[in-house]
């Protein structure tokens, strides 16, 4: 029994101190000369290689800073919801395997480890199992993610086989066709972990089933393998890319993030929301990558290397409020038992420590000043804008588009993030378990302050982080001909005109909320005393929670407006009086939206799976006469195709 009521502590003191080893790894990565190791033993002929660069450091350092928000956060959050000992055993197995893969140095290494990150993952969004939308989800996430995994696997099989070797170092002079091939490969395979449209169905499903750190683990940290694996293989050693590989990372970046922050302004699920934020998040990230490369073809190295600073910096803005926002999440929902937009609401009273972490992390995902995704978005915008130099058609076409994509996409995140924290947690509440909830442990509190000053120091001192970033951006061939080291107090394009201030701009923030709390203090002193009157409310008695918008109807019009893609499924019942068909006694209005491109795409192939299934099931008779007859005839068909 004492074992039991330790294993929190002990489950989430070694996610940390993984985590904390990861942080000190990566950082040794991108500043020093890690040495790389070699474990012949372990795997037969290739062993297992391990070493770090700029590149492989980055990643490592943003999933160990993630890993030890995220350990102290179990501690509190396991206790609350009891969780078993399975995810607290395999939560820091999870970690190490996350951490091995950035600091694979050939590409068996790079598989078993991208492999091992991929079964426990599976494992911990099976913790609530019995639930029949776990195992739904676990399902598809465990089918998509090994589809990847095989679109990996051969693009790495054909670029081994043309390099002549397995080491990254050594793979050189890889013929054109051998490139296409893998490209295409890779950044499907990739492209699914990342949650890019349209291998974006498990991410949305997965995410909201999964415990609250195992969700803020796979989006804030697990994501970003993803765009890992993009930027080793596609851009770092096949690259730089031809032009036609940045306008295909570029549009499928634009619709991915249209597509998910769509979504997630119509989502009354709150996990759901976070989970299509993060599409809409990646997709940028992809967009702002296929912008260097289309910019590097063009001889557009300014633009090339702000537009690599701007996806390396949003990945680490994004680890930062994503991970908060999920555990602020993972709060409500130990604290209320709900997920639901439409049924919360009045926490702001109840939890005002997690309304205000909360707040924190809406303000980062909206793209606004004082958030943290601001710099980097600027940075994105900017990278479109200046490159009029350039005089091609492709630029003059696509980088308009990409410019108006980046805008709807942050218009659309206010939108879902004002959503989101006015109607979860504002207003009064709308359900009983709202109105009981009671404030998280400070182990969870504290894990969630210490993401909220990572956002903070983002928003108001991106340079912290400069010395990283410089390092990062300059392994990348698209970024390497003008190096982007001017992200100081003052954030300057390198070779452009423009520069920001962001420290400014929350200082001028600040003064003016000081400037008009004093005015509006001075004015109620010179007023007479105020009376205390009764609140007129229409003629009722006081206002209800039946008064106020609810998620649902807070997103109709942009429903409306996006109709013909989100293909809403709307129901409404009248119920008439018996003395008149005129009159109505009540009235019922059902809406649901579903993932449309799920519904169209995936339902008929999963359709067609199974009932090719079905006939399959119909020749096992049970017979060994008949399965060697099957046998002998597959002999026979290899045969005559060999011959």
């Amino acid at each position: 029994m004492a074992r039991n009521a330790y294993s929190p502590i002990w489950a989430g003191l070694l996610t940390s101190l993984l985590g904390a080893c990861g942080l000190w790894a990566g950082a040794v990565g991108i500043f020093g000369s890690a040495r790389a190791i070699r474990i012949g033993w372990l795997l037969p002929l290739a062993g297992v290689q391990l070493g770090l660069d700029p590149l492989g450091g980055f990643f490592m350092a943003l999933t160990g800073a993630v890993a030890v928000i995220v350990g102290l956060y179990t501690i509190g959050y396991a206790r609350r919801q009891r969780l078993g000992p399975v995810p607290l055993a395999v939560l820091p197995a999870f970690v190490a395997a996350m951490l091995l893969v950035p600091a694979a140095e050939s590409i068996t290494t790079f598989l078993l480890a991208w492999e091992l990150m991929a079964v426990a993952s599976l494992v911990l969004v099976l913790a609530h199992h019995p639930r029949p939308e776990v195992r739904s989800a676990a399902l598809l996430y465990a089918v998509m993610t090994q589809l990847g995994f095989a679109a990996i696997l051969v693009g790495l099989m054909v670029l081994s086989a043309a390099g002549g070797a397995d080491r990254f170092a050594d793979l050189h002079r890889i013929p054109q066709g051998a490139r296409t091939t893998v490209f295409l490969l890779t950044l499907a395979g990739f492209g699914s972990k990342a949650g890019l449209v349209p291998l974006h169905a498990w991410l949305p499903r997965a995410h909201p089933e999964a415990p609250s750190p195992v969700s803020a683990l796979m989006s804030a940290a697990m994501i970003n393998f993803g765009v890992y694996g993009i930027c080793r293989f596609d851009l770092q050693l096949l690259g730089p890319g031809p032009r036609w590989w940045g306008l295909v990372l570029m549009a499928v970046g634009g619709v991915s993030a249209l597509y998910g922050v769509m979504q997630a302004s119509v989502a009354t699920d709150l996990k759901r929301l976070l989970a299509y934020s993060t599409t809409e998040n990646l997709g940028l990230i992809t967009l702002a990558l296929g912008g260097a490369t289309l910019f590097a073809a063009m001889g557009a190295s300014g633009p090339a290397a702000v537009a690599t600073a701007a996806a390396m910096l949003h990945l680490v803005a994004h680890a930062a409020f994503k991970s908060l926002g999920f555990l602020a999440a993972g709060s409500v929902l130990a604290a209320t038992g709900l997920r639901d937009l439409d049924r919360l609401g009045g926490l702001a009273r109840r939890m005002p420590a997690t309304t205000t972490l909360f707040g924190v992390a809406a303000l980062g995902a909206s793209g606004l000043p004082l958030g943290a995704g601001f710099a980097s978005e600027w940075l994105l915008v900017q990278s479109l804008i200046h490159t009029a130099r350039v005089h091609s058609a492709v630029l003059a076409l696509t980088t308009p588009l990409a410019v108006g994509a980046v805008a709807l996409t942050a218009g659309l995140g206010v939108a879902a993030m004002v959503k989101a924290f006015g109607i979860g947690f504002l207003a009064r509440p709308r359900s009983d378990q709202a109105a009981d909830a009671q404030e998280v442990p400070p182990t969870m509190l504290a894990a969630m302050a210490i993401a909220a000053a990572a956002c903070l120091t983002l928003a108001v001192a991106p340079a912290v982080i400069a010395p990283a970033l410089h390092q990062v951006v300059a392994a990348l061939p698209a970024a390497r001909a003008i190096g982007f080291d001017s992200l100081g107090a003052v954030v300057r394009l390198p070779g452009m005109a423009g520069s920001i201030a962001p420290g400014v701009i929350a200082a001028g923030v600040v003064a003016a909320t000081v400037v008009a709390a004093t005015l509006t203090l001075w004015r109620r002193s010179r007023r007479p005393t105020p009376a205390t009157l009764p609140l007129w409310a229409c003629g009722a008695d006081e206002l209800t929670a039946r008064m106020q918008y609810t998620a649902t109807s807070f997103a109709e019009p942009l429903q409306r407006v996006f109709d013909d893609v989100l293909r809403p499924d709307t129901d409404i019942e009248v119920t008439h009086t018996a003395e008149s068909q005129y009159l109505a006694d009540r009235i019922i209005y059902r809406t649901s939206i579903v993932d449309a491109i799920e519904e169209r795409c995936y339902t008929p192939v999963i359709r067609a799976v199974g009932a090719a299934a079905d006939l399959a099931r119909r020749a096992h008779t049970g017979s060994v006469h008949l399965y060697l007859a099957y046998g002998a005839l597959g002999v026979l068909i290899v045969l005559m195709v060999a011959r």
